[in-house]
């Protein structure tokens, strides 16, 4: 006899069990304490719940978090799309993608240890050779853009990818009897690509606005919340408080309540993006 075929999932599931839903178990079990990770917990019930909405850093943090999404998420989805239409059949297409895929493949710490080395305000390469620099390091819209650039410089090739993938999956004969039918390349990209692309987007749009929302570790090695706390956003924020403060029963708290807002967030999109396919 065969065996079942969950059988099949087992390796995936246990993997799930245990980096996953053991430390959700957790989280939500350290929600309801009062604890500093250093003395014994006390147990509060719910009373990490109602201090989420009292909390005024929190609410800063969301509202750095929205700017931050706001420029990098139609920027993510308007280059990626660009990208992808405008490297569409060149001979040099795949070195293209290779070049563009390459920060995603370096290891974060390199990535801002260069970026540093270019563009900090004071003495960095590209100062040095252009006379221009970006100060990040005392102006709060320039530190929340340098962070928007260097999560665009990760991202972008993994959404070009993506689209460029999709764009294989578009028949050429409906391109080319487009053509034969008197379509410009503009009336082709609007009327046919763009909706067929739609799910695509739909798909990028998730990922960018939860990556946004989860966004820390560009914040953390690049500018640590500043200055002035103007790139404090959420994940950030949640470290300081569950790392440096010592809340960690707060933390988890937050943790949780960050979890569910991706998950709304997530749905909504999906939920409205779709709709405007059909």
């Amino acid at each position: 006899m065969t065996k079942p075929a969950w059988h099949l999932a087992l390796p995936a599931l246990v993997l799930f069990a245990v980096f996953v839903l053991y430390p959700l178990i957790n989280v939500i079990r350290y929600a309801g304490w009062e604890w500093s990770g250093l003395s014994d917990p006390e147990f509060i019930g719910f009373a990490n719940i109602p201090r989420l909405f009292r909390d005024p850093d929190l609410w800063r943090s969301f509202r750095t978090t929205a700017f931050f999404a706001l420029i990098m998420l139609p920027s993510f989805l308007w280059l990626s799309r660009t990208i992808a239409l405008a490297i569409e059949g060149l001979r040099l297409e795949r070195f293209i993608k290779a070049l563009l895929f390459l920060p995603g493949l370096m290891t974060i710490a390199g990535s801002v240890i260069a970026w540093n080395l270019l563009y900090e305000p004071s003495y960095g390469l590209v100062r040095e050779l252009t006379g221009l620099y970006l100060p990040w390091d005392f102006e709060p819209w320039a530190a929340l853009l340098f962070v928007v650039l260097f999560t665009l410089w990760q991202y972008v090739g993994y959404g070009v990818l993506i689209v460029s993938a999709a764009l294989r999956g578009i028949p050429k004969g409906v391109k080319e009897a487009a053509r034969v039918d008197g379509a410009t390349t503009g009336q082709i990209q609007r009327f046919i690509i763009s909706p067929m692309l739609r799910p695509t987007m739909v798909f990028l749009t998730v990922i960018g606005s939860v990556a946004a929302i989860q966004s820390y570790t560009a914040v953390f090695l690049l500018t640590r919340g500043g200055p002035f706390g103007s790139t404090r956003v959420i994940g950030y924020y949640l470290y300081e408080t569950a790392f440096e403060r010592l809340q960690l029963g707060y933390g988890a708290a937050m943790t949780l309540f960050i979890l569910l807002i991706t998950l709304a967030v997530a749905g909504v999109q999906a939920v409205v993006l779709s709709r405007r396919q059909m």
